[in-house]
């Protein structure tokens, strides 16, 4: 598969169009990227610390109230189930008839 193919896929995941020539770009861009990713695999960073070191940092307990709304949910949401806010399918998205509810 080529740099080009690879864009063509991503942009047909990302339900994109793009042109011919917007491809061409943009597998030049990724082959960039890709060589650039290369050298840097190539770094020896044994002696680097990369994250946290131990046990990572420490966490603090979530305790504490919740912090209220200014409004009630009900003002600007028009569907909730179990306090999480319902939100209709995309009709991109598989069957545009499913309605959440």
């Amino acid at each position: 598969m080529t740099h080009a193919d690879d864009v063509r896929h991503v942009a047909a995941l990302a339900r994109l169009g793009v042109d011919d020539a917007r491809v061409a770009i943009l597998a030049a861009e990724l082959s960039s990227i890709l060589d650039h990713m290369a050298v840097l695999a190539g770094i020896d960073t044994s002696g680097v610390v990369t994250g946290p070191a131990g046990d990572g940092a420490p966490l603090r307990a979530d305790a504490g109230p919740p912090i209220p709304l200014a409004r009630p949910i009900a003002e600007f949401a028009p569907a909730t189930r179990d306090g999480f806010f319902l939100v209709p399918r995309l009709a991109t998205h598989g069957d545009a008839a499913e309605d959440v509810g």
